[in-house]
């Protein structure tokens, strides 16, 4: 197994298209941090009345009614969704496309179904966000680091070390009888 893990490692396979898979004689899939999508083939001229789908927060289920009880598919989740936010459609008479919302939207997916053929990871390559996507606080964050490097690399003080060089600055106006000549302020 451990010859395994370092093949995995190791290989210069191109990441998984759309940080996805498939499933032989299943379906397709993509993701996002956020949500995964499952597309499942299905016989020419198929609408939403022909199908029987269910999912829970651990749990889908999809068959053809007029084939009951045989299911294209009914396994557990990898991980769970967000039923609420979760929905299917029929698009072009000839596939399923089921949108589901990751309930741990800051992980990628191995696989939609326990058992499924697993994808690496490592390898997944994530979307590319604006700092107006992020919320206040992480905007803030980020925008602090950004700043930081600039100065860095510019040989500049950070903005914490900034911020101490103020605020000694700042003592030593308030305290003009102290000698500071001969400190060492690192």
């Amino acid at each position: 197994a451990a010859k395994e893990a370092d093949d995995n490692e190791n290989n210069d396979d191109p990441p998984p298209v759309g940080n996805g898979g498939t499933v032989p004689e299943k379906y397709t899939w993509t993701q996002t941090l956020s949500e995964v999508t499952v597309t499942i083939p299905l016989p020419l001229n198929t609408r939403g009345r022909d199908l029987d789908v269910t999912f829970s927060k651990s749990r889908f289920s999809v068959g053809l009614k007029s084939q009951k009880p045989k299911k294209i598919v009914d396994a557990p989740f990898h991980k769970a969704i967000i039923c609420d936010d979760s929905f299917w459609t029929v698009e072009d008479n000839n596939r399923l496309v089921m949108n589901l919302q990751k309930l741990n939207q800051m992980e990628w997916w191995e696989c939609v179904c326990v058992g499924d053929p697993t994808i690496d990871v490592k390898k997944v390559q994530p979307e590319n966000s604006n700092l107006s996507d992020l919320d206040g606080e992480t905007r803030q964050t980020v925008e602090k680091m950004m700043y930081d490097q600039r100065q860095k690399q510019m040989g500049l003080p950070t903005s914490d070390e900034q911020k101490k060089f103020d605020m000694l600055e700042k003592f030593k106006k308030a305290h003009p009888e102290m000698d500071f000549s001969q400190a060492k302020i690192t």
